[in-house]
């Protein structure tokens, strides 16, 4: 690799993707195209957002209420529309998933299902340095069924002197635990470090001990590979103004494993898990949908939906196989440059997120020991769009639908100027 406009501009043209990048607005501040490279905070607004909206918005002007069965997607079924790209990405059957709800209240939902504490198996495993929403979903739910926080909820640290957890460490204290576990939860790809979990021996080690296993995916979906079928997760929430490009706040999603779709777990119903079939008859017992779908509450928010459906079709349409084939080297693209500008000025810039492809997803956690919040205001008042993280890390995610190996480059131009 080289540090240089040249071999960044080759590597864009020989990039199988590149033609995804103008299916994207960038924006523009202050007269000049930001360098974005917060998609794993806010992805950015696919051009076809607009016509998918407008198609519900125009439904709905000329039909009415019977847009429900008559629109061009009929809004009755339009949670069906996501089966197969949900599918796609999440490494499940089409029946394992349905687009609902947002992410923290999604994952409420599943653990009324797959929490089901007893006086002697009641404990939940999360890593620290969770993303605060989880803690405090992990937290309430352990109150909730009449546990005191400090014993019920047990937090596997990173050790000493690293920020990193390792999965054997996380193996480890599962067997530990062992009869007094009730369920592991923790965050696929952690939000701080940037480090992606092996997810299939977590969930294996938890359910040797006879606990459920679920993965808070907000990070992880669009980003990494996911297989959660065959790796037999029980249960995983995301939301989808990520890495899915879905819109602020948009629609979350669910993965229940087909494993629990005919038991009779607890569930928080509503109306449209019930059976489609007997739906409108309006009869007072509750009547689960053999699917995921038995976890939804209610119809679908079509509006916010809709442009969730069309960052859907360009994941399909690019592949993931292009998308993990771009997204590895062009991560490692960016930690080349850090290292090269931190050579260069002499400042001690360190990458905390895990250098091995299977640990790490496109984010690359930064700490710029020595200048802290004042580096990150600084690039960004020179147009770069990161992600400030307390204490002391810049989160920045070169997404491989829209970022670019000169996006890259110029990012450490700017970078060494800042530290300059």
């Amino acid at each position: 690799m080289e540090n240089s406009l040249a071999y960044a501009q080759t590597q864009d043209k020989n990039d199988a993707l590149a033609s995804f990048r103008d299916k994207f607005y960038h924006p523009v501040i202050n007269g000049k195209q930001a360098l974005y490279f917060t998609g794993n905070s806010l992805g950015l607004q696919p051009k076809s957002a607009e016509a998918f909206l407008k198609e519900e918005l125009d439904a709905w002007r000329q039909w009415g209420v019977e847009g429900h069965f008559e629109a061009k997607r009929p809004w009755f079924s339009y949670h069906e529309f996501f089966s197969k790209g949900l599918a796609y990405v999440t490494g499940a059957k089409e029946t394992e998933v349905v687009a609902m709800g947002s992410l923290t209240a999604n994952l409420h939902s599943l653990m009324v299902s797959f929490y089901r504490p007893t006086s002697a198996r009641y404990k939940i495993l999360c890593e620290k340095k969770a993303f605060p929403s989880d803690t405090y979903a992990l937290q309430s739910q352990a109150k909730l069924h009449g546990y005191e926080i400090e014993d019920a909820i047990v937090e596997i640290a990173p050790a000493k002197g690293s920020d990193l957890i390792t999965e054997d460490a996380i193996i480890e204290k599962i067997f530990e635990l062992g009869d007094s576990l009730a369920m592991v939860m923790i965050g696929g790809v952690n939000y701080y470090s940037g480090q992606a979990f092996d997810m299939a021996s977590i969930t294996d080690a938890a359910h040797k001990v006879g606990a459920t296993c679920g993965f808070d995916l907000a990070h992880g979906i669009g980003n990494i590979e996911l297989k959660l079928h065959e790796w037999q997760v029980d249960f995983a929430a995301w939301c989808t103004y990520k890495y899915l490009n879905s819109g602020p706040g948009s629609v979350g999603g669910i993965f229940v494993h087909e494993n629990h779709h005919k038991r009779k777990l607890p569930i928080l119903a509503g109306w449209w898990g019930h059976d489609k079939d007997t739906r409108f008859k309006m009869e007072p017992e509750f009547i689960p949908m053999q699917s995921a779908e038995a976890w939804q509450m209610s119809n679908a928010p079509v509006f916010n939906m809709a442009i969730h459906l069309a960052s859907l079709e360009i994941f399909q349409e690019a592949t993931m196989e292009k998308l993990w084939a771009k997204s590895r080297p062009l991560t490692d693209y960016l930690e080349f440059v850090v290292g090269e500008v931190a050579k260069e000025t002499g400042a001690d810039l360190e990458i905390i997120t895990p250098k091995q492809h299977r640990r790490r997803g496109c984010q690359l956690s930064i700490v710029a020991h020595g200048y802290g919040r004042k580096l990150f205001d600084t690039i960004t008042a020179a147009g770069v769009i990161a992600d400030w993280r307390e204490p002391n890390v810049i989160r920045m995610a070169p997404v491989p639908l829209y970022n670019s190996y000169e996006d890259v480059f110029r990012f450490g131009e700017v970078l060494k100027a800042a530290l300059k």
